[in-house]
């Protein structure tokens, strides 16, 4: 593609030695930048791209896109009022705005975001069984229900991995795309050029106010989804969230509302619910009439994600009975409420924020016997919310019997620094209920001596992660294995 047409439909402020060069890709790391590729100078929390312009055209660099004038740098320069949120235009450009020949739904809220996704892509693949939907989130990206997990680095990848990879799709004839938005890359305008038909809220609740600050700021960037939904599109809203009507209050004209929800009233509705360790049974109310399901997923989180997939479903078009047949035949997700083993009950899961934390142990204590324990493992990650680690000690206090406080991903702090931090949330003083071992590998080994048969054993936190970031390394690491190992 010619520099000219790329940027023809871009706000640019100037353009500085201007040549209508050849763009072969678009990039924002100069180590891997290719020949003939468009370097995008991003301002990141640590280094600044601009320092590394030069190095970028010594590499192959065509072309610069930056905030400002540099010197030194033969070969053309755009510059744009701001690289972080621009670079998804130049990348959607580059790729011919791919998602516009696709059914592309959106999925944001705190918690649920992994589930529903995959739980929509079922629903997709069996009520259009002609065609495909290719799914994009925490786990990586899969073209169809049937293939396996691509990494993608991010929830959300940064804007020229997710249009080189929407383009990807578009090309093999795939025609829906479920898609997990995090607040991040809708801050970062990660998903600019996307053209979403559909978006999905499950919940919000405390997370990533390390970024964000505030719950405010942190609405306000889950809102961008749906404040940019295109006329005739649709957006599914979780009636029983207390930011439900925010969410409704920017939703433009021509986008029609689907509504879910157990408490209030809503447009889906679940009732009689029963909990076994099989799974959820409800009856789903949809208009006047009730449809019973039996999911073999787990906890009351997983019939909200269900009711948002289920209204997803609808909202595209799909047969009801399509689609609580596609949920009931939906395994759990890994690392989501994920059994690894039965005597004692060991479940891992990836809840690392308060409300995942307080969801996961209100299910698994719904499986605990009643003369038996529910016990609980958990940590908090370095360089992230400290806010919310009392909180969490509090929550795991009150709900479990026993609670093995240990580390996640610690980063550059200091383990035993982050365990103080969540020990300060916790009342009970009793060594024979609270337990802390900073290792998490021993940390899973100790259960083998705390858990009895019967016991229920939530491992929080990591969830489908195999690895643990360290100060000055990453290590494999997987809870399910470490469980394994102890247990089975």
């Amino acid at each position: 593609m010619k520099l000219s047409e790329l940027i023809k439909n871009i706000m640019i402020e100037e353009k500085i030695n201007f040549k209508d060069v050849d763009v072969e890709g678009i990039s924002y790391n100069s180590k891997t930048i290719r020949p003939s590729e468009l370097f995008v100078c991003l301002k990141g929390e640590v280094s600044d791209g601009h320092d590394y312009a030069k190095m970028a055209v010594e590499n192959g660099a065509c072309a610069i896109v930056a905030e400002k004038k540099l010197d030194d740098i033969d070969v053309p320069q755009i510059i744009v009022k701001s690289t972080r949120h621009q670079i998804a235009d130049f990348a959607s450009a580059f790729y011919n705005y791919p998602s516009k020949n696709l059914t592309l739904i959106g999925v944001t809220g705190t918690n649920g975001k992994t589930t529903v996704t995959h739980l929509i892509q079922r629903i997709v693949e069996d009520a259009r069984p002609d065609n495909e939907c290719a799914l994009i989130g925490t786990l990586g990206y899969k073209l169809s229900a049937a293939d396996s997990y691509h990494d993608a680095k991010h929830t959300t990848p940064q804007a020229p991995e997710l249009q080189k990879t929407l383009d990807m799709i578009n090309k093999k004839g795939i025609g829906y795309v479920a898609m997990e938005v995090s607040s991040h890359a809708l801050e970062q305008n990660r998903v600019g050029g996307c053209d979403f038909d559909g978006a999905v809220f499950t919940n919000l609740t405390q997370d990533h106010l390390d970024y964000h600050i505030t719950m405010n700021n942190y609405f306000e960037a889950k809102a961008i989804l749906f404040k940019n939904l295109k006329k005739g599109g649709f957006a599914v809203i979780n009636n029983d969230d207390s930011y439900a009507q925010r969410f409704k209050d920017v939703i433009p004209d021509g986008v029609k509302v689907y509504t879910y929800g157990i408490k209030n009233s809503a447009d889906i509705t679940a009732c009689d619910i029963d909990f076994s360790i099989h799974g959820a049974k409800f009856n789903c109310k949809i208009g006047n009439e009730v449809f019973p399901v039996n999911l073999q997923m787990n906890g009351m989180f997983s019939v909200y994600n269900a009711l948002a997939a289920l209204a997803a479903g609808i909202a595209m078009g799909f047969d009801a009975k399509i689609c609580i047949k596609a949920l009931e035949e939906t395994k759990s997700v890994d690392g989501r409420f994920e059994i690894v083993s039965k005597k004692p009950l060991v479940i891992v899961d990836y809840a690392h924020t308060p409300d995942g934390l307080e969801n996961v142990l209100k299910a698994a204590r719904e499986l605990t016997p009643k003369d038996s324990n529910l016990i609980c493992m958990f940590g908090c990650g370095g360089d992230r919310d400290a806010t919310k680690r009392p909180k969490m000690g509090k929550i795991a206090d009150e709900a479990a019997d026993i609670v093995v406080v240990t580390s996640d991903n610690p980063r550059t702090e200091d383990p035993q620094l982050i365990i103080s931090d969540i020990l300060a949330g916790i009342k009970s003083v009793n060594t024979q209920k609270v337990y802390v071992e900073p290792d998490r590998r021993t940390a899973i080994s100790m259960l083998k001596n705390i858990a009895k048969e019967n016991d229920v054993v939530v491992l929080a936190g990591k969830g489908h992660e195999d690895y643990q970031i360290l100060k000055d390394k990453t290590i494999h690491f997987d809870d399910r294995e470490e469980a394994r190992k102890v247990f089975c």
